[in-house]
C-alpha cells in the first residue's frame, strides 16, 4: 500500500504475505458472496492452521484487511497476540453509501470497461497524506473485479460487541479527508477496543512512519 514496505525492520521475525482470494496471483470466482469480509477472515485463519498452528500471530492490513483481521479475531481472539489495522473502511452508519460506490463501479466495469473506472476514480481528492504518491490500481483481473466490488458492498465490521471482546494491542493507523476510509471509523474502533491506540496521519512523512511503527508494534507484543 502506498509503496510502503511493511516488512522494514522485520528481519528475524517469521512472516506471511498472501494475496487474498481474487487478488494478485490467488484465483476466484464470479460470486460477490465469496469476497465478503467474513469469507475473508476463514481464508485467513485456515492460513494461519497451516503456517502457525497453534500460535499466536500478530496481524497487519489495511482497508480489507483490517475486515478481514476483525472479522477473524472476533471469531478466534486468542490467535492473534496483538493487530495492527492500517486505513478502516467505511463501516455501520457510514457503510450503506460507500456499499452503492461499490455497485457503481462494478456496474461501470462491466459496461464500460477498467478504463472508464479507472478514470472515474481519478475525479476524487487523494487524502492529503497519499498526495505524491503513485497511482494504484486494484490488482485483480479485470473479469473478477465487478465480482469483488459487489463483495465489498456486502461487508461491514464486527459489531460493536463483538469488537469490544478483542483484548488483545492494537494500534490504529488512521488518515484525514478520505470518505472510503473515514477517520470516525478509526475513532470509534479505538473507543470500542480495549488496548487501542489512534494515530492519525496528516501528511506523506507521517505515513513513512507506519512501517516503523509496526516494527515496534510486533518487537513490544512478541
Amino acid at each position: 500500500m502506498l509503496n510502503l514496505d511493511l516488512g522494514r525492520g522485520l528481519s528475524g521475525t517469521r512472516l506471511l504475505r498472501y494475496d487474498a482470494r481474487g487478488h494478485g496471483k490467488s484465483t476466484g470466482r464470479k460470486v460477490p458472496q465469496d469476497y465478503r469480509w467474513e469469507r475473508l477472515a476463514e481464508d485467513l485463519l485456515r492460513l494461519l492452521d497451516k503456517w502457525f498452528p497453534g500460535e499466536q500471530v500478530h496481524g497487519v492490513g489495511p482497508s480489507m484487511g483490517t475486515g478481514t483481521l476483525l472479522h477473524a479475531a472476533a471469531r478466534e481472539p486468542d490467535r492473534f497476540a496483538g493487530l495492527t489495522l492500517m486505513v478502516p473502511a467505511t463501516a455501520w452508519h457510514t457503510r450503506p453509501a460507500q456499499a452503492a460506490n461499490y455497485r457503481v463501479a462494478a456496474e461501470i466495469i462491466e459496461t464500460e470497461g477498467v478504463g472508464a473506472f479507472i478514470a472515474w476514480g481519478r475525479a476524487a481528492t487523494p487524502p492529503p497524506a497519499t498526495v505524491g504518491a503513485p497511482e494504484t490500481v486494484p490488482d485483480v483481473a479485470d473479469a473478477l473485479l465487478p465480482s469483488l466490488f459487489r463483495g465489498a458492498a456486502l461487508s461491514d465490521l464486527p459489531t460493536s460487541e463483538a469488537l469490544a471482546r478483542i483484548d488483545v494491542p492494537t494500534t490504529i493507523l488512521a488518515w484525514i479527508n478520505d470518505p472510503a476510509h473515514p477517520l470516525s471509523t478509526a475513532e470509534s474502533l479505538a473507543a470500542l477496543l480495549p488496548q487501542s491506540t489512534l494515530i492519525v496521519a496528516h501528511t506523506p512523512a507521517d505515513v513513512e512512519t507506519w512501517p516503523q511503527i509496526l516494527s515496534k508494534d510486533v518487537a513490544r507484543r512478541g
